[in-house]
């Protein structure tokens, strides 16, 4: 299916944009990888892409939420994977005015140019943040939607646009709403990057809040999924989980980790400039994945324990990129 087709991922420097375009070029598609405009030329997390994955990209510097440019990189292009936006919460406690200007504003733009441009398929990428602390679990698609964040509300207007589009132009789009994901190159604003990187190299661990429980996907079980998933026809127009269906505390997260580092003694203390504010703080998210297993064949095949694994290795090779005695937002 995507043999020989021109696919955009926008987000391309971050995280899981990273990995899914590993994932794309895999299975031998013609990549174009749209990065936040920088002076400095960073390509951020598509460094640490092998050489040789990096010259066979197209990739572009730009601003999503710039509604010319953005017509220019989606044209052309068979598929068009929507990843940009501005995910740190606690960032959106103080500049909540540039999470709609991305988020709301940058998703339009890419709707819009599909919308102009015909675009095969568009696969818009939700947060399970947007349910909020559950009402009930596991979670499925029909959950309320709760902005307990400035963050998490930008991401609901962004999907109730992506449905819009698909109600009134008949564009044909996909969300998928990931739970929790973790792996090599997540930057230290996540919490598992956090734990290692502190353990590695001070003498105890700083957190927020250990009683919150949520499901954590790894990165390649999530880009496979957002491949699955978001190409699937059966789904067009919906929303559709990734998760585990598992759910774990954060203190029972941390000390997993660190009994994989051989640290079980290390002393984890809160800090309070690490903790949400009370009624934004989303206590549980543990994801019903029935529609991404059942209809569009997508299950994890890491365990927690395969993922951390891998995560850590790579942490451990790469522990200059990381800053444990800063409070990354």
């Amino acid at each position: 299916m995507l043999k020989g087709k021109k696919v955009l991922v926008t987000g391309a420097g971050g995280f899981i944009g990273s990995h899914l375009i590993e994932a794309l070029l895999a299975k031998g598609a013609d990549v174009r990888a749209f990065v936040k405009y920088n002076g400095r030329g960073d390509l951020g997390m598509l460094s640490d892409l092998p050489k040789a994955s990096q010259s066979s990209l197209e990739i572009i510097l730009g601003d999503v939420a710039d509604p010319f440019f953005v017509r220019k990189v989606v044209r052309g292009c068979d598929y068009v994977f929507h990843l940009a936006a501005l995910i740190g919460i606690p960032y959106s406690y103080v500049a909540p005015s540039d999470y709609v200007r991305v988020n709301v504003q940058g998703t339009v733009n890419i709707l819009q140019a599909c919308c102009d441009e015909g675009t095969n398929r568009v696969v818009h990428t939700s947060t399970s943040e947007a349910y909020g602390t559950a009402q009930y679990t596991p979670i499925d698609e029909k959950h309320p939607l709760q902005g307990q964040s400035p963050y998490s509300a930008s991401k609901i207007a962004a999907d109730k646009i992506v449905q819009s589009y698909y109600q009134s132009f008949d564009l044909p789009v996909v969300t998928v709403r990931p739970f929790n994901t973790f792996g090599p190159r997540q930057s230290a604003r996540a919490l598992i990057p956090t734990v290692i990187s502190q353990a590695l190299t001070r003498d105890k661990v700083s957190l927020g809040s250990l009683e919150p429980v949520r499901d954590l996907t790894f990165v390649k079980d999530t880009a496979e999924g957002l491949i699955t998933v978001g190409l699937c026809d059966e789904v067009l127009g919906q929303v559709v989980n990734l998760g585990t269906g598992t759910g774990n505390s954060i203190a029972t997260i941390v000390k997993e980790i660190l009994k994989m580092l051989g640290k079980e003694n290390m002393p984890i203390e809160q800090d309070q400039s690490r903790v949400r504010p009370p009624k934004s703080e989303v206590m549980c998210l543990i994801s019903d994945n029935t529609i991404a297993r059942e209809v569009c064949g997508w299950q994890p095949k890491y365990s927690l324990q395969k993922g951390l694994s891998e995560t850590i290795d790579w942490i451990k090779k790469n522990i200059e990129k990381y800053r444990p005695e800063v409070y990354a937002v």
